[in-house]
């Protein structure tokens, strides 16, 4: 043996040695404490078993708000799940975990660990106790049960029926949370969402994936309220099903389903959507669309017959634009189309690759052309856009521009809440998943607008402010008491943002105490939506009164 190391058996008792103390010193850390020397000083620390605490001090505020307007009320009484065994948990908590775990902001069932231990938000919602992630992905499946080879004839189609349940549970879900925004002009927004897949699950298919290539995914098509970033529906397929022919029926169902004083005046998607397919469909029902167009020969065919023209209208922010008519390969009418460019002013390299070059990632080979500024060059960024309505061309623009805004919201569901996470190997509660992700990331963003109404604050921003604090709850005399201590910097600022969530509640029931909780939502988010008006600045566009903050 070398130099410093141990013979095996001396090894195994020194091991044996530090478990017991290890062991030792938890259950001194337990009983009495122990002394922690810190750069701040000397500390007594030990664990308190006893004590009731949580760090989201602040859920009690938003479980009165759910409690005033029957949110999670209504998303219990309308589940779809009937347990037959008796040491089931009840709905209540297999509801409220899933809800708690999603709020903080986890993306796997294996998070929900992280919960275990908290003694006061459970008791908030009206819980017995949360759930392990076990039993939470064991109820989801009898929620959305998935297909199994052993099923006959009638055990398939019992198995079809209740997905087909939890699907209208969820949707309907979701199209209450959103009901009331409707009646004020908005854009609907599609975008499809690319989830990659490590494991093998149901529909993992390699196909498009811009971030993972060759990697095997889901597509989440999503169906989004632009001016607010709420979302109407999210539809997972398997992830060869991106293009938004799949999502065509679930679009059009959808829109078909909203009264037509409810419908959004502008149906806006990415290049993916402005095919014939797409805008035949929404032709046929008399549906406005904006839709930008891929860069085919006869696109760029069209920019260069319009680049000569002397009549380019100034949108603003350094963006020109001219219109014309455009009847591309495959299309059976002819359509407007409008040309948008405008000058890249940054300093600028052009990379050039000569053919028959051999390929090589060694960057000394790169031959790199710099563009001074004076140089008589100049780059362009160009969008073709294609549309059915008579707007001017400076609102098309502006509509143009403001999708910038939708993409932002996208980011945020995608990266903040768990949109592209709690992944089961059956796709169907894959597909429940991205539901509930979007009906608590709703319920959230309402809340949020009556705390701020002024802009909205995303969730890296509006969880430390609106859920984060230390909780402890103490009872006395058969009274709950919880005494929240906030960390955070602008404490001054978070209390207010309370009150005016308060503030509202208690307005709305003040001024109408008959009203039925579901009438108490209704209400409470036209006085939303009147707050968000009365701080934005009224459009020019005469079409998105709501505004994009």
């Amino acid at each position: 043996m070398g130099d410093g190391e141990l013979a095996p058996g001396v090894a195994l008792k020194a091991v044996a040695g530090a478990c017991r103390g290890g062991l030792d010193g938890a259950r001194e850390l337990a009983a009495e404490g122990v002394r922690v020397q810190a750069p701040g000083g000397v500390f007594s620390v030990r664990w308190d078993a006893r004590g009731s605490a949580t760090a989201l001090g602040q859920l009690a505020f938003f479980a009165e708000y759910l409690e005033a307007t029957g949110l999670f009320e209504g998303w219990l009484k309308s589940c779809p799940l009937s347990y037959t065994s008796p040491n089931a948990p009840e709905l209540v908590d297999v509801l409220g975990t899933w809800m708690l775990s999603i709020l903080d902001g986890h993306w796997r069932y294996a998070h929900v660990g992280a919960l275990r231990g908290d003694g006061v938000a459970p008791s908030i919602l009206g819980m017995n106790k949360i759930i392990g992630d076990d039993s939470l992905r064991r109820a989801l499946s009898a929620i959305a049960p998935a297909p199994e080879a052993k099923h006959n004839d009638v055990q398939r189609l019992a198995q079809q029926a209740q997905v087909a349940r939890s699907t209208r549970w969820m949707q309907d879900q979701l199209k209450h949370s959103i009901a009331q925004a409707t009646l004020e002009p908005w854009i609907l927004d599609c975008d499809t969402t690319i989830k990659p897949l490590y494991g093998k699950q149901d529909g993992a298919v390699v196909s498009y994936n811009p971030h993972k290539p060759g990697r095997p995914s889901h597509a989440i098509h999503t169906y989004w309220i632009g001016n607010l970033r709420l979302v109407l529906d999210a539809q997972l397929e398997p992830g060869n099903r991106h293009s938004p022919v799949h999502s065509r029926p679930g679009l059009m169902a959808l829109l078909q389903g909203l009264p037509q004083a409810q419908r959004p005046k502008l149906v806006r998607g990415d290049c993916a959507y402005g095919s014939e397919g797409e805008m035949s469909a929404l032709e046929d029902i008399d549906q406005p669309y904006l839709f930008k167009l891929r860069q085919s020969a006869g696109v760029k065919k069209l920019v260069q017959r319009q680049w000569r023209r002397r009549d380019w209208c100034n949108l603003g922010q350094g963006w020109d634009a001219c219109e014309d008519d455009l009847l591309l390969t495959g299309w059976t009418r002819r359509r407007r189309v409008i040309v948008m460019r405008r000058v890249r002013k940054a300093d600028l390299i052009v990379e050039l690759k000569r053919p028959g070059r051999p390929k090589t990632k060694d960057t000394a080979q790169t031959e790199l052309h710099f563009i001074d500024e004076n140089e008589p060059v100049k780059s362009w960024e160009y969008a073709v856009l294609v549309c059915n309505t008579h707007y001017e061309l400076h609102n098309i623009g502006q509509l143009y521009r403001d999708r910038a805004d939708c993409e932002n919201g996208f980011d945020e569901i995608k990266n903040q809440w768990g949109w592209g996470g709690y992944t089961t190997h059956d796709i169907e509660r894959c597909a429940l998943s991205a539901r509930a992700v979007a009906l608590i990331y709703n319920w959230w963003s309402w809340y949020v607008r009556l705390a701020h109404p002024k802009t909205r604050l995303e969730a890296i921003t509006s969880r430390p402010k609106l859920l984060s604090a230390v909780g402890r709850m103490t009872s006395h005399a058969g009274q709950k008491k919880i005494l929240l201590t906030l960390t955070h910097e602008a404490a001054h600022q978070i209390k207010g943002l309370v009150t005016n969530v308060r503030h509202g509640l208690r307005l709305i029931h003040d001024t109408a105490p008959q009203l039925t909780k579901s009438q108490r939502w209704i209400a409470l988010v036209r006085y939303i939506v009147e707050r968000i008006l009365a701080c934005a600045p009224r459009p020019n566009l005469g079409l998105v009164a709501l505004g994009t903050g």
